[in-house]
């Protein structure tokens, strides 16, 4: 799939819209559509070098971006339950930070990283954070023309620390790629993910699932909100890890150090201000607030898992390169311009709506309606997110 969307886009292959896409995968454990879901998504951040600039809003890439979606909600309910029930506004803030004290079960990556992790599986660790941290924040900063009022302006507060305040060398994305070359990493933008494996991307292609559909702000805060009431543990965990390892320069750990800092001061803008904000403002979008969380936590837990178990077995966490090598599409530059692939073909004549915009439809996750599908039972117990 991921193979056929790079000759697509690039002009050797058929439109993006004749590429199947199996409805009874497990989305989340399908390296391959995480990784075409995650070249789709790439269209809305940087770009991928050398592909046309102009099939971000191509109609037929569109539709397959659906199909995916599609696909990967439903393993998302599937995985983490729906939304259920709405809770009180004013208990949103209690509801996060109870989500964050959670204890996930099983191992924990930051605590290995900290006490024993090797050099080689730090490094690996820190190209697996890559496909996030280089354009960290950029997800959520989606959420901005889509709040209004006190939930607007904290997200402003949280995102101009996370932008550096101004400075550029103090963008957290810049931090993360200065621990990454004083690690001897290729700290170039997207050099690592044709490598990743389907948890790993899907935690990311998550935050650019919320962030593109405007019916999902809610839970876009709410992920945002559990990212940063989770944030200061294991960073400074990583922290010791890496001074432990022997590199104990600010180059190394400037980026861990300040998310110890920052984000101690951020949990209360975006659990209170942010998050019980939008709540309280508009309280149909409460039970997506905590849903987005839950599944922040749930799949940073299933994210861990992969690097933990390959590590245990002496081996590599990245995934085997598989069939034709996809490195044509290996390093989204962001190349500015038409590129040198082919364009996409000319919108075709109007014709009937896909079947994910109806307004009614069989399925439990109508994207038709504000939120993820109720349940009688309320939501599923999900577990919090990986430390």
């Amino acid at each position: 799939m991921s193979e056929a969307l790079g000759d697509a886009l690039l002009g050797t292959g058929p439109s993006p819209d004749a590429i199947p896409v199996d409805p009874a995968t497990d989305p989340l454990a399908d390296d391959d559509l995480q990784l075409a879901l995650y070249w789709c998504y790439e269209l809305h951040y940087r770009g991928l070098e050398g592909v046309d600039d102009r099939w971000e809003w191509a109609p037929a890439l569109l539709a397959l971006r659906a199909r995916l979606e599609d696909v990967f909600e439903r393993g998302l309910v599937d995985a983490v339950g729906p939304t259920g029930g709405a809770p009180d506004p004013e208990e949103v803030d209690r509801a996060l930070r109870e989500l964050g004290a959670e204890d996930a079960g099983g191992r924990s990556l930051s605590r290995h990283l900290e006490r024993e992790a090797t050099l080689g599986q730090m490094r690996e660790f820190l190209a697996h954070r890559s496909a996030y941290q280089l354009k960290e924040a950029d997800p959520h900063s989606w959420a901005l023309p889509r709040l209004y009022g006190e939930p607007k302006a904290a997200l402003v507060e949280i995102q101009a620390d996370e932008y550096g305040g101004g400075r550029a060398e103090r963008i957290h994305a810049e931090l993360f790629a200065a621990s990454m070359r004083a690690l001897g990493l290729d700290a170039t933008y997207g050099a690592y993910v044709p490598r990743l494996p389907a948890p790993t991307l899907a935690t990311v292609n998550l935050m650019s699932f919320l962030g593109l559909h405007r019916r999902l702000r809610g839970a876009l805060v709410g992920h945002l909100a559990l990212f940063e009431t989770t944030s200061p543990v294991p960073n400074r965990r990583y922290a010791q890890g890496l001074r432990r390892l022997g590199f104990d320069d600010e180059a190394a750990t400037a980026f861990f150090v300040e998310h110890v800092e920052a984000d101690a001061v951020h949990e209360a803008i975006a659990c209170v201000d942010l998050a019980a904000g939008l709540a309280r403002q508009q309280p149909a979008l409460a039970q997506d607030i905590v849903w987005g969380a839950r599944a922040l936590g749930g799949l940073g837990a299933r994210g861990s898992a992969p690097l933990l178990g390959a590590w245990d077995a002496g081996e590599s966490s990245w995934r085997a390169p598989r069939g034709r090598p996809v490195s044509r599409l290996a390093r989204p530059l962001g190349a500015r311009g038409r590129g040198r692939g082919g364009g996409p073909p000319p919108p075709a004549p109007p014709r009937a709506r896909p079947q994910r915009h109806r307004a009614t439809t069989s399925r439990a996750t109508s994207i038709s309606r504000p939120s993820w599908s109720r349940s009688s039972t309320g939501p599923r117990t999900s577990s919090g997110p990986s430390r």
